[in-house]
């Protein structure tokens, strides 16, 4: 009997093994599908992201989950206001050598991690919160002037409460922008909430989920990634999405009722990066219109910004969005 050896470049082996990966990271945190995938897309992607959620919603046990289930190291910020860079980069001590000579060597900080988790982001001044940009967009610190190259792969999740303003500092656009998703950790339904009970009441499954990937497999998903078709049209249907978010383009658009800025081109490269994973958890080796859809509200919510009157009238960047994906849609 002939044995069938699958192609390792096909698109069927980076499906099962994204939903490998999905499938491990639901039984971490319960009834969080939607949560789920759309943090395995940016991730797989490359992308940095930006978690919201009440406080107890399992943002660091989902964090957790991930790092084990990608079999890389895990490192934790917990941000305060007297948080300083350094404690986050690392810095450059005093260290007596073999042979009784005082030299400076660099201690690096938790950020020298695949995964680092930014706990409550928010809670950092500015100047710890800009520590981050450097090392979320070109993967390097600078610390005595000398260049420290992190991990690779390298990724920042970073978590914030919506509701608590007191002693916070609202991340400024700029950092916003670094984040490729800014995904909403929505409250667990009844369901969710007595398999939580349970499952989970006397362990944690994060602690003991094991590696679902190599370090060669998560390599050559990455990879694939990257080779996923995106045809002309398609390319030309995400241009039109962010040029639909500019208040300037079309004085009758939602974007020119609400938004005082629309989204960044950094925004149109993570739209079309996380719609090439989508269109791998679909089964497909091109990107369609579809998968630009799928992640679009993600991928914006975070890069536009609200007129003050949308604002007062009670309106949010989500809402506004759905109407420009929606008249979006209609256009194709």
């Amino acid at each position: 009997m002939t044995e069938v050896v699958r192609d390792e470049s096909s698109p069927d082996i980076a499906r099962d093994r994204l939903l490998r990966l999905q499938e491990a990271l639901e039984s971490v945190l319960l009834g969080q599908r939607t949560l789920v995938r759309e943090l395995l897309t940016a991730i797989v992607a490359g992308g940095h992201v930006l978690l919201e959620g009440l406080p107890g919603l399992g943002k660091t046990h989902l964090a957790k989950g991930l790092a084990n289930a990608l079999g890389v190291s895990l490192g934790r910020v917990q941000c305060t206001p007297d948080l300083m860079p350094s404690d986050i980069t690392g810095s450059e001590v005093l260290q007596r050598t073999a042979g009784g000579q005082v030299q400076m060597e660099f201690l690096p900080g938790p950020i020298f991690a695949s995964l680092v988790l930014v706990d409550e982001i928010n809670r950092a001044t500015p100047r710890t919160q800009a520590a981050l940009l450097e090392a979320m967009q070109e993967g390097q610190v600078t610390a005595g002037g000398r260049r420290h190259v992190l991990p690779s792969p390298f990724w920042v999740l970073a978590t914030q409460n919506p509701i608590e303003l007191e002693g916070t500092y609202p991340l400024p656009e700029a950092q916003l922008d670094r984040f490729m998703f800014k995904v909403h950790v929505p409250y667990p339904d009844a369901d969710a909430l007595e398999s939580i009970l349970e499952e989970a009441l006397d362990s944690e499954p994060a602690d003991n989920l094991s590696a679902i990937l190599s370090a060669s497999e998560l390599e050559g998903l990455r990879s694939w990634g990257t080779k996923v078709i995106v045809a002309g049209p398609v390319k030309r249907a995400a241009v039109d999405l962010i040029l639909a978010t500019q208040p300037a383009h079309d004085d009758h658009s939602p974007a020119s009722r609400h938004l005082r800025y629309g989204a960044s081109p950094r925004g149109l490269q993570a739209i079309v990066r996380a719609a090439r994973i989508n269109a791998l958890l679909e089964g497909r080796a091109h990107v369609a219109i579809e998968d630009l859809n799928r992640v679009a509200l993600p991928a914006l919510r975070h890069r536009v910004l609200l007129k003050v009157e949308s604002e007062l009238d009670g309106l949010g960047p989500d809402r506004v969005l759905r109407d420009i994906i929606g008249s979006w849609l209609n256009s194709r």
